[in-house]
């Protein structure tokens, strides 16, 4: 059993997803239930994740997440969506009921409410710090970065292996913008034979690498996860040049519950495997 996610707000949730695994939840219902509570905390919006993040540029907070599992054809993701408080929840319908991989926008809420998720009005799922950042964004033109999309990875005690990833993207970005969140192979992948990784970072630039899918193709040829992760980061910056390396943070556990990340900025992140007492908080230090 294992479990680790990106950034240091995930702290908090890999210790939830420890003792989650503890009382032998499957790995799916670990890495759903805990990124669901983080995108429905209006304190947590400020990480860039779910209510209370930064809306686009016509005020809408639109959010991306994915969840996908190690066995074949398991996957299920939303983008664009607006004005539902867990969006992942959503893509694990998508997975589990739709005969479709991803919905975006108006469809993807439409099939929200099918399956009895409340709607709520925009100003909801604004905190008073993202409000007041999208007011001096429309007033000054003061612009808010951000690319903290928290991605979790958890391995249960029968083997299964679990990611998901959640953001509420970029601060005012265009209307419709979709990262490399719900992109399978960009923003996460999982194969039950090898592994699992995530990534997070700028996520317009993440989605041309397909990053997570090289890190899993690399496990499976024998490379481990912090080996794997770092060299898919060389091979990026080998392409593009050092000058125009973007921020990037890779993290992956391999079917054994080992662990590790690599990144082009520092990069904490949290993780925790069985027969270790506490959950680690690491930071990797920037390639």
């Amino acid at each position: 059993m294992a479990a680790i996610g990106t950034w240091a707000f995930s702290y908090p949730v890999v210790k939830k997803m420890k003792l989650h695994l503890l009382q032998q939840k499957p790995a799916t219902d670990c890495v759903e239930e805990s990124l669901a509570e983080v995108e429905d905390n209006l304190e947590t919006g400020k990480y860039i994740v779910g209510r209370g993040g930064y809306p686009n540029r016509d005020g809408q907070v639109q959010c991306d997440a994915a969840i996908m599992e190690g066995r074949p054809g398991r996957f299920g993701a939303v983008a664009a969506l607006s004005c539902i408080g867990t969006p992942v929840s959503v893509a694990r319908q998508i997975m589990e009921k739709s005969n479709h991989s991803m919905l975006v926008g108006e469809g993807a809420l439409a099939f929200a409410k099918d399956q009895g998720f409340k709607v709520e009005d925009n100003k909801r799922m604004l905190s008073s710090e993202s409000a007041t950042a999208y007011q001096d964004f429309m007033e000054k033109k003061k612009e808010c970065k951000g690319h903290d999309t928290l991605g979790l990875i958890a391995l249960d005690l029968d083997g299964n292996i679990a990611v998901g990833v959640s953001s509420s993207g970029i601060p005012f970005k265009s209307s419709g913008r979709v990262g490399d969140s719900p992109l399978p192979g960009c923003g996460l992948y999982a194969d039950s034979r090898v592994g699992a990784a995530a990534a997070t970072g700028d996520g317009d630039k993440i989605m041309c690498f397909c990053p997570s899918f090289h890190v899993v193709h690399l496990m499976k040829q024998g490379v481990c996860p912090a080996d794997a992760c770092q060299a898919v980061l060389n091979d990026i910056q080998e392409r593009i040049g050092t000058k125009d390396m973007f921020e990037i943070g890779l993290i992956a556990m391999n079917i054994k519950g080992d662990v590790g990340a690599a990144s082009s900025v520092e990069f904490p992140y949290a993780f925790w495997h069985n027969g270790r007492e506490d959950v680690q908080l690491h930071t990797q230090l920037p390639i």
